[in-house]
This record gives structure tokens, C-alpha cells and sequence, in this order.
């Protein structure tokens, strides 16, 4: 008679004309513990052999251990059935034990060996890849675009010079590629404004003609949400521009109040 021994949790045959090995894992599944009591029923002592009282103890604990494990692998389902549609960030690792993450929407759900599978991108991952998952709403004010860093600078009309900050212009699906700067409720001309790849610029043509004071200018991108930045920008206008004084000559001939005529003679009568 052949002696059966338990390795991992599995029971395995030791003896030398076994031909089959099994492989075990860390953890007692329910086929093991099935094999565990077949093996104990099968081997148990002539002279003190299990009553059928302990019988039904094992197998109520065989049964408990059965279900527990299919309400198990239900609400694992279940938790992947309500990833669909979802933003989630999955983690692999290759046999060179390089990990790899990768972020995506979960397109759908496929049923893969009683095992819930989900598709990103046209691949397959299980539910213990997944490491992360993001909300839509995060995902979406990730992406808006912005101003990089608050402006607090002075205009002087006596030595105009343009004003310029750097923006983010956003990513995904809010990425802009224009802005426009609104000073008091009033759209500053086009012509005024420049963007050059995230530097915008507004002219000192524009910020001549303001009054003196603090003004804090808004700032709304062309992206799909029109998102609108202020109070990131501050501008304070002093100085004065000289006017131009007007021409106080006449009419330029130099003959005004000399009493002469166009002939040179005096207005006095012979």
C-alpha cells in the first residue's frame, strides 16, 4: 500500500512508480480539501475508524467552503461587470519581470473560464491588474487648460511694454489652441493679443488705453469646455502719455496785424 503524502495543500503521490506530479498552490481550494477527505476515508485506521458524525462535519465544512468561494468569484464579476465605461489604470509585468502600466476606458466585459475579463484597448487584463480607478469628472478638469503661474506686474504708459504669461493649453479632449483676454468686460482686440505656443502676449497698444489703476484680466481658451481663467493675472496701469500741443502760428504767413494789402501798400489814402 502506497502512502500519500500532502504537499501545498494538494495531495500528491510520493511514491517512486508515481508519474503525475501536481503542482500547489498557496492557497486550500475545494478540489483539495475534496481530495484531503477522500484520502482520509480511504487511509483512516481499522481500529479507529472516523464516525459517521465527523463524516458530515467535514463535508458541511466542504460545502461552506464551496460556496463561499462561488460568492467569491460572483462579486469579483460583479465588480468587473461595473467597470464598464470606466477610466482604469492596469499594471502587468513580463517574464523579465518588467512592469508596465497603461491607462484606459473599459470598452467591455468577456467571460473567459467562469473568469471575468476586461478590454482596454483591444486587450484583455483580470481584475487583479487593475491598480487604479479614475473618476471621469478628475480625468476631465485634469485636462483643462490653465495658467502655468500668477502674473503681478506694472504698466507704465511713460515706458510701454507688452505683458506677457505662459498657459497650459490643456490635453485629452480639452486641448485649446486659442485664447482671448477680456479687460472690464470688454473682449481686448485680436490684433492686441498673440499666442505663440504657450506664451501669450498682449500689446502695449492695448494697455495704453486704460485709465490708471489695478486690472486683473480674464483669460478663456477655445477648448471644448471654453474654460475661463481669472484672477491669475494682475496688471497695474500708471504714468501719463503726453498730448500733442496744437499749432498756435495762425496761418503761417507773417502778415497778420501789419496793415499792409496784397501789394505791399499801406491802407492810407493820397
Amino acid at each position: 500500500m502506497s502512502v500519500l503524502g500532502v504537499t501545498n495543500g494538494k495531495v500528491v503521490d510520493t511514491s517512486s512508480s508515481a508519474t503525475t506530479n501536481t503542482t500547489g498552490t498557496s492557497s486550500l481550494d475545494k478540489n483539495a480539501f475534496l481530495q484531503l477527505l477522500v484520502t482520509q476515508m480511504k487511509y483512516q485506521d481499522p481500529l479507529n475508524p472516523s464516525t459517521d458524525t465527523q463524516f458530515v462535519q467535514q463535508l458541511a465544512t466542504f460545502s461552506q467552503l464551496e460556496q463561499m468561494q462561488n460568492l467569491n468569484l460572483t462579486t469579483t464579476n460583479n465588480q468587473a461587470f461595473g467597470l464598464m465605461g470606466m477610466e482604469v489604470e492596469v499594471s502587468t509585468k513580463d517574464s523579465a519581470g518588467k512592469v508596465t502600466t497603461k491607462t484606459g476606458t473599459v470598452d467591455y466585459v468577456v467571460m473567459n473560464n467562469g473568469t471575468a475579463k476586461l478590454a482596454i484597448d483591444g486587450s484583455l487584463y483580470t481584475l487583479d491588474q487593475v491598480t487604479t480607478v479614475l473618476d471621469s469628472t478628475y480625468l476631465f478638469e485634469k485636462g483643462l487648460p490653465y495658467i502655468t503661474k500668477k502674473v503681478d506686474t506694472t504698466f507704465d504708459k511713460e515706458k510701454p511694454e507688452d505683458v506677457s504669461f505662459t498657459v497650459d493649453l490643456g490635453s485629452g479632449k480639452t486641448v485649446a489652441t486659442d485664447v482671448a483676454v477680456i479687460i472690464n468686460n470688454t473682449v481686448v482686440d485680436s490684433k492686441y493679443v498673440k499666442l505663440d505656443g504657450t506664451k501669450v502676449t498682449i500689446s502695449k497698444e492695448a494697455l495704453a488705453k486704460l485709465e490708471n489703476g489695478t486690472y486683473k484680466p480674464t483669460i478663456m481658451f477655445n477648448d471644448a469646455n471654453y474654460t475661463v481663467a481669472s484672477n491669475q493675472i494682475s496688471i497695474t496701469v500708471k504714468g501719463t502719455v503726453e498730448e500733442e500741443k496744437p499749432d498756435e502760428t495762425g496761418d503761417g504767413s507773417g502778415n497778420e496785424g501789419d496793415g499792409t494789402d496784397d501789394t505791399g501798400k499801406t491802407g492810407t489814402e493820397d
